[in-house]
């Protein structure tokens, strides 16, 4: 394991079609403007409704990342 130091942030992710895609978008998304991801923790899973039905799946998860060393 490498020796560093790491930062952990609280996202939430969405999606019309799943949990598993509604953290997928939340890390991919990331991903564009940090670097060195290191690990998602799912910390909730929520839903929204809509007239009695869901309309978007909701993910809230802690994302670490490796804070760069210069």
């Amino acid at each position: 394991m490498s020796v560093g130091a790491y930062k952990i942030i609280e996202l939430v992710g969405t999606s019309d079609v799943s949990w598993e895609e509604a953290a997928k978008n939340a890390v991919e998304t990331a991903g564009k403007s940090l670097r060195d991801l290191r690990i998602a923790e799912v910390k909730q899973l929520d839903m929204k409704i809509e007239g009695g039905k869901v309309a978007a799946y909701r993910v809230r998860l802690n994302l670490s990342f490796k804070y760069e060393v210069k």
